[in-house]
């Protein structure tokens, strides 16, 4: 495994991360404590040492099983946490001093650590971006230890543009081979910054595995099943806003023309091309995929002439849908 530094928070982490979304559950499954831990082993043994995680995930569970984790290993793990989706509504109203104080001390109890090493708002609504109160809450929350850094996950270029007005130390953002938009407007200013960038979404859902094809079916509780048109969140959180026919007819030519069979492990290759990516936060139901995707971090650099294959098809199949919404 390799590491990078965190933006200002100088922490060293690995380039490869993992997302725990659906830790110790599969789309809607009842949470099993004994495949979170397995999960979370796997990923250390590759030399994983940032979990990203979120008080919403299962309820608190997910936070719940990384803490007792974390705690368990004598060699520093970092955990990003989320807050901010528990409320409903979800207004901009609800990031309050209160709320927030109220949530980073619940995922600190959740946790079960004396500080967070990371809170992100978790994707509010854009006002928030612009909300003195928010950012001042998170700086006292820094001042009393509660918090060592914050920052924010975001589903707009121009919310982390805003946010970077403050003292955030780390931008959670979709950024993926059909999502190139970040790197053409956001990094530039993150590295200005030194604010870190944790890449979230690195396979559009798993459209850049390559495995997917027009018979393939999800489960009832699978968002790729139920949130294409973006009824239930974000439109952008799911296929990173792709068509999925248009999706699939792009992931297969970009396994052609790298010449790749293992898609999955290149695009997230591609991600670390960026060097002011921080860290990728795959997520992984199984600890052969983590095995895979910390592959990734051995492979070759991409050439110049393959990182103008990806724009290309970027240009020809995906940025008329998405380069101006996110």
């Amino acid at each position: 495994m390799n590491y990078r530094i965190l933006g200002k928070t100088g922490y060293k982490v690995s380039e490869i991360s993992l997302g725990t979304w659906q830790l110790g559950s599969k789309w809607g499954d009842p949470f099993d404590e004994k495949v979170a831990r397995n999960t979370l082993e796997a990923a250390y043994e590759q030399g994983i040492n940032l979990f990203d995680t979120a008080d919403i995930y299962q309820d608190g569970m997910s936070e719940k099983a990384v803490g007792e984790f974390v705690r368990s290993k004598s060699e520093k793990i970092y955990v990003v946490t989320k807050c901010g989706r528990k409320l409903n509504p979800h207004v901009a109203e609800g990031y309050n001093k209160d709320n927030i104080t109220r949530f980073a001390l619940d995922s600190l109890k959740n946790l079960g650590v004396e500080s967070l090493d990371m809170l992100l708002l978790h994707c509010p609504p854009t006002a928030v971006y612009h909300s003195d109160e928010a950012f001042t809450t998170l700086d006292n929350l820094k001042s009393q230890g509660i918090v060592r850094n914050y920052g924010v996950s975001v589903e707009r270029i121009d919310e982390a543009i805003a946010a970077m007005q403050y003292g955030i130390s780390a931008i959670e953002v979709i950024f993926n081979m059909f999502r190139l938009r970040p790197a053409d407007e956001l990094f530039a200013a993150a590295h200005e910054n030194n604010v870190g960038i944790i890449v979230r979404v690195p396979l559009a859902s798993g459209l850049l595995t390559g495995k997917f094809n027009e018979n393939s079916v999800f489960g009832e509780n699978d968002h790729r099943n139920y949130n294409r048109d973006g009824k239930f969140f974000d439109k952008g959180e799911t296929f990173s806003g792709i068509d999925y026919m248009t999706g699939l007819k792009a992931a297969k030519e970009l396994k052609e023309a790298l010449g790749t069979d293992n898609l999955a492990e290149t695009a997230l290759r591609y991600i670390l091309m960026y060097p002011e990516v921080s860290t990728v936060i795959p997520g992984a139901s199984s600890p052969q995929q983590i095995v895979d995707n910390a592959r990734a971090t051995q492979l070759p650099p991409f050439t110049i002439e393959q990182m103008a294959i990806v724009r290309d098809i970027y240009n020809r199949y995906i940025r008329e849908q998405v380069h101006d919404k996110w």
